[in-house]
């Protein structure tokens, strides 16, 4: 099969695209092959030689990725025959192994995709769709508020988009360039502003007519945060998930006493709860997507350009969830 793989941490330029052999499915395990592997942020800090959320340091050569979807073309001891076929997605968890033509993973991770959802938008659902549902479970925006989201042209920012809307919220969402404004406002926000626009705050004032912001969901940090934060009343909160105005290795978030609440992963966990609050916040993104209330945006690289996609990410070039194709 053909994979990207990373002999040495550094620039995008070290991902190569090289012939390497057919992983094995052990016992209840699956294989699957890959049609839509998903690209993450952190992927480009892990390429670099950060540990990042790992247990363990990357082990070299590898093969990056761990969100994946395909159809099920092998079966390891074990697995129940009636897999064998399936269109399925499936996040790899701490396993890399997700940037190939076929990936190996345990049966018990695999979701069978929704009849009308493509590989790719099942990619999009399994993490940043995951992310956007545990985030949700710490405000439910309702027809009461103004929702502020800044990178509202990003994965997770289109699906906050769409839901705040969808529960009859005001939706400003932020963004930076005319391009990815345009995508948002077309994404259903009732306002897209540019961020990197000279007093952007007071066009949303101005806007808002003295109403104020009773939510944000920030996911950037640094000023854009700050000013987000200002446009809140009394009572509003600021939901802080990422600060990627900072980087993945940046100093933090941008956070206020009494109206930052941090709902990063751990205490994501926490809240889903149950023996598995990863699959349950999988099962609630998926059920979102069929129903057709959330449609994830995606840009698609081909795998053998999985360069060019981290460096597309690594400069803000991206709008929605960043896949690669096989």
């Amino acid at each position: 099969m053909h994979a990207i793989r990373l002999h040495a941490f550094g620039p995008a330029e070290n991902l190569r695209y090289e012939e390497v052999a057919d992983p094995a499915p052990g016992p209840g395990q699956v294989r699957i092959a890959v049609e839509a592997a998903g690209v993450h942020l952190l992927d480009t800090a892990l390429r670099e030689g950060e540990q990042g959320p790992l247990p363990e340091p990357t082990r070299l050569p590898t093969v990056p990725g761990r969100e994946v979807a395909g159809v099920v073309e092998s079966l390891g001891e074990g697995v129940a025959a009636l897999w064998l076929g399936k269109r399925v997605v499936a996040h790899l968890g701490f396993a890399p192994g997700g940037y190939a033509e076929l990936a190996v993973t345990d049966v018990d991770r695999v979701h069978e995709i929704p009849e009308n959802l493509d590989r790719a938008e099942a990619v999009a659902m399994i993490g940043t769709g995951r992310t956007a549902m545990g985030i949700l479970q710490f405000a439910e925006p309702g027809p009461d508020d103004v929702v502020v989201i800044p990178a509202a042209a990003g994965g997770i920012g289109t699906l906050l988009v769409q839901y705040a809307k969808n529960a009859g919220a005001v939706v400003v969402g932020l963004a930076g360039g005319p391009e990815k404004v345009a995508r948002v406002q077309a994404g259903g926000a009732d306002l897209a502003v540019d961020y990197n626009d000279p007093g952007w705050p007071d066009k949303i004032r101005a806007y808002l007519g003295g109403r104020p912001a009773t939510l944000v969901f920030d996911g950037v940090g640094g000023e854009v945060a700050h000013e987000t934060v200002a446009l809140l009343g009394p009572g509003g909160r600021h939901l802080v998930f990422g600060w990627s105005a900072e980087g993945i290795r940046g100093g933090g978030p941008y956070l206020v006493d009494g109206v930052s609440e941090q709902v990063l992963g751990p205490v994501m966990m926490r809240k889903a709860g149950g023996p598995d609050p990863l699959r349950t916040l999988e099962l609630r993104a998926l059920a979102e997507a069929a129903a057709g209330r959330l449609t994830p945006a995606v840009q698609r690289f081909p795998l053998a350009e999985a360069a060019a996609a981290h460096r597309a990410l690594e400069t803000r070039a991206t709008t929605g969830k960043v896949v690669l194709e096989p």
